[in-house]
């Protein structure tokens, strides 16, 4: 499954509750915000095979098409199978991530966006809502 939206906005102060289902056989899910797919202020890349680390967060960013150095989080709790809620808040120069069990991930904005214009999830996630406020 993919969600893609172009031309929306996303400023410092707002944040984005996404809701779903991680599924029962996932690999790995990505929920990216920015510019555009080649500009990313945010790359959030929960992951349950990890060849390094197995079950791993990865946050990164992207500019004009190039990965800057992954932040790498192994305490990753999020289960295969669960029905899950996350909210990322944008601060300006920093996007949380908050996760089940009062778990977050911080990554700061390297990219110095103001607007996010772009988001896209996808992976082995089922989207059941999401909600800018």
């Amino acid at each position: 499954m993919e969600l893609e939206l172009k031309n929306m906005e996303f400023k410092a102060g707002d944040k984005l509750k996404i809701k779903g289902l991680i599924l029962h056989d996932a690999d790995r899910f990505q929920i990216d915000l920015g510019y555009d797919e080649e500009d990313l202020a945010l790359h959030f890349n929960p992951r349950f095979n990890d060849e390094l680390d197995g079950t791993v967060f990865v946050c990164n960013s992207k500019a004009a098409g190039c990965w800057g150095e992954e932040k790498r989080e192994i305490n990753n709790t999020l289960q295969k199978g669960a029905e899950v809620k996350i909210m990322v808040s944008f601060s300006g120069d920093m996007f949380e991530v908050e996760l089940p069990d009062d778990q977050e991930v911080h990554f700061p904005n390297r990219e110095d966006v103001d607007i996010i214009k772009y988001l896209r999830i996808r992976g082995d996630f089922k989207l059941t809502s999401f909600k800018i406020c």
